[in-house]
């Protein structure tokens, strides 16, 4: 007779909240995304997606990948501050973040904090084919600029433009956070099938992300 050991709620694995796409969608509509915001999101979506399936099909890892519902949830809603935050000084993955959790869904409010930059870059961890839901997303959003999937220096040329206000020191914080993202385009691609100048191609002829 096998003797089944009852777990206590401490020791039960926790499995995430996630929104579903539909509730993602939603919630652009709820917190009044603009067309253009929703757009990027969406594209940014589908480069995840893409990046999920090639380390998946590639069977380069020995690691377990994150869960796609969560990278796609989390790459939908990566944005989901950034009208509110546009004319004013809040930082919009922050306020984001605040969002994400107070709806209950504190791991996608993970993942839109790290989206703009990385609090804990792991480059021996990414050696090892480990790679989380924040990092796919972080990368993703690096390679599209508003709904086009683009390479990381014009991307970086968009930022500047953008957020650099030809200030010394706020240019000198995105061109670090470029060449963290350089490095880690490196490692990602290390256990992919296509190079990074594919990416495009291949999200245009593989539409993994199904919109009702």
């Amino acid at each position: 007779m096998i003797r089944m050991k009852r777990l206590s709620s401490e020791q039960i694995p926790m499995t995430p909240a996630v929104p579903t796409i539909e509730q993602c969608l939603a919630y652009m509509d709820d917190f009044s995304m603009l067309a253009n915001i929703r757009a990027h999101s969406l594209m940014v979506a589908q480069v995840a997606a893409v990046l999920l399936e090639g380390l998946r099909t590639a069977d380069k890892i020995r690691h377990p990948l994150p869960a796609e519902d969560l990278v796609l949830a989390g790459a939908l809603l990566h944005d989901i501050a950034k009208t509110q935050c546009l004319y004013g000084t809040c930082k919009h993955a922050l306020v984001g973040h605040d969002i994400c959790c107070d709806l209950g869904f504190p791991e996608i409010g993970e993942i839109v904090k790290e989206h703009v930059v990385l609090s804990d870059y792991a480059p021996g961890r990414y050696r090892q084919g480990l790679f989380n839901a924040c990092e796919l997303v972080y990368y993703a959003d690096k390679r599209v600029r508003h709904d086009t999937i683009v390479l990381l220096e014009s991307r970086l040329e968009y930022i500047l433009g953008r957020y650099g206000d030809n200030d010394p020191v706020k240019e000198t914080l995105i061109l670090a956070n470029f060449k963290t993202c350089r490095e880690f385009e490196g490692l990602l691609f290390s256990f992919l099938d296509f190079p990074p100048s594919d990416l495009a191609d291949i999200a245009a002829t593989r539409q993994l992300i199904v919109l009702s």
